[in-house]
């Protein structure tokens, strides 16, 4: 009896290894590791992999997605994309605008005004004068939206709108946002005609489990109102100080507010995630462009997650790592990179190029914290100046190249954010707001202690260990 049970075992376990080996869009890196998990730990390593092992969504999810972009695409998008230079992007950076295009066929549109909004309350208050000036509709999905000052505030201005006329639309995602889902602020969203969906509901978690792993998110951040202003970058509906992660308070966090043509490319985005979860067509919104603006922002947006092309958004931070020639910075909570992202930074600053990356001091994640040091030494060595932000949690995604050329978003340097996560993102060419960007990434960096080889060496070997083991499980986080 024992040696029957032995051998089905070893039989389950045979399947799934090859399972994972012959699963398509995988790095060897991640096949490795899985192999190692469902080998090494019997049986338990099997429900781990069936649970968190592929990126499904669900079939009907998936089905659903691409019909729906599909459709869009086929009503909305123009027939033919722009030419960069021809836009006034720069010969060395066209390629950049041309990969950006790639993920979502978006064409580069210039006209734009951006603003940068580097305090949390600032964003939020700007947020509600949009709203409060709307005259159409406003369209709002965040992450995370909780249930405090900031986020009532909000959620007061919506009513103010609806009360006068502008329809409103209000997406949050079912895990990030379940306090504020869970309570009567949603019901009275409802109840004052401001039209609410959920990004992938759970519902019940294990009967979830059955058609789609639970922890595929919307992280996206996105704002349109009246076709012609949106919002793109870190922050979630919330204070900065975070309530239900206090310790790690302040969170810091930008946003650039755009106003011009960009905002179209962010509601079709919306658009997609909207009529994913709820039966109402926004085509005829989209039919509408927005006017030519007079602004000097060249942008693109990129919209990346399950659903769409594998690999997408760390092709987009690579393909930006080449291309820097004189200085790239980059500031981001969480760092998990796979082996071409870690190459690619390596090589930035062993080429000449000034390249500083910041993270926070204290991380939220502890063992997203562990696989994130475990890269120190590397980059290190490589010429990379690396600092620790020392303000609060640092959660700004920016990334600039050589002062003109910049990327702000949702998307972190990790797994999650590459193949798991609903992400937005906006590329641009400014001299000017990159010039703005870069100034912040600067006032953190004057606010963090830089990591030398130095410190690293002073590192336990139990702290090495922990480190190292942390991300050797890195492709499977």
């Amino acid at each position: 009896m024992a040696a029957g049970i032995s051998l089905l075992i070893a039989l389950l376990e045979l399947v799934f290894v090859m399972r994972a080996i012959l699963r398509p869009h995988r790095t060897p890196a991640s096949r490795i590791a899985w192999v190692v998990v469902i080998a090494v730990v019997p049986v338990l390593g099997v429900l781990v992999y069936v649970l968190f092992g592929e990126t499904n969504i669900g079939r009907d999810r998936v089905f659903r997605a691409l019909q729906i972009r599909e459709k869009l695409s086929q009503t909305s998008l123009p027939s033919t994309p722009t030419n960069p230079i021809e836009e006034g992007i720069p010969d060395q950076y066209a390629n950049l605008f041309r990969m950006a295009g790639s993920v979502n066929g978006f064409p580069i549109v210039s006209g734009n005004r951006g603003t940068l909004l580097s305090d949390t309350n600032e964003t939020i208050n700007s947020i509600i004068a949009d709203i409060d000036s709307a005259t159409e509709f406003v369209h709002l999905l965040f992450y995370i939206w909780l249930v405090d000052e900031n986020g009532t505030k909000v959620m007061d201005a919506l009513k103010r709108a609806s009360a006068r006329g502008v329809i409103c639309r209000v997406m949050v995602d079912g895990l990030g946002s379940r306090d504020l889902i869970n309570t009567r602020h949603w019901d009275e969203l409802r109840l004052a005609g401001v039209h609410t969906a959920v990004a992938l509901a759970i519902g019940n978690p294990f009967l979830r489990m059955l058609f789609g792993r639970v922890d595929l998110r919307n992280h996206r951040k996105i704002v349109v109102i009246d076709h012609r202003i949106t919002y793109c970058g870190s922050q979630n509906c919330a204070d900065a100080e975070f309530r239900v992660k206090p310790k790690y308070a302040p969170w810091v966090d930008a946003m650039i507010r755009f106003e011009g043509p960009i905002a179209w490319q962010n509601q079709f985005l919306f658009a997609c995630d909207w009529m994913t979860a709820v039966n109402e067509d926004l085509s005829a919104l989209l039919m509408k462009r927005p006017p030519a603006g007079s602004g000097s922002t060249i942008a693109q947006a990129i919209g990346t997650g399950p659903t769409f092309r594998y690999a997408a958004m760390p092709e987009m931070f690579v393909s930006l790592m080449h291309a820097a020639q004189q200085e790239l910075v980059i500031t981001t909570p969480y760092y998990v990179p796979d082996e071409s992202m870690q190459n690619a930074l390596c090589a930035a600053a062993v080429r000449g190029v000034r390249t500083r990356v910041v993270f926070p001091a204290r991380n939220d994640s502890r063992i997203v914290a562990a696989a994130s040091e475990s890269y120190y030494p590397e980059l290190l060595k490589s010429g990379v100046e690396v600092y620790e932000y020392v303000g609060g949690l640092l959660h700004t995604k920016s990334l600039t190249i050589d002062g003109s050329i910049a990327l702000i978003g949702s998307a972190n340097l990790d797994r999650r954010s590459f193949d798991l996560n609903y992400e937005n993102n906006v590329l641009f060419f400014d001299e000017t707001l990159a010039s703005e960007l870069r100034q912040l990434q600067e006032r953190y960096i004057a606010h963090s202690d830089p990591v030398t080889l130095e410190m690293i060496q002073e590192w336990s070997v139990a702290q090495r260990l922990w480190r190292n083991s942390v991300a050797m499980v890195g492709p499977i986080l």
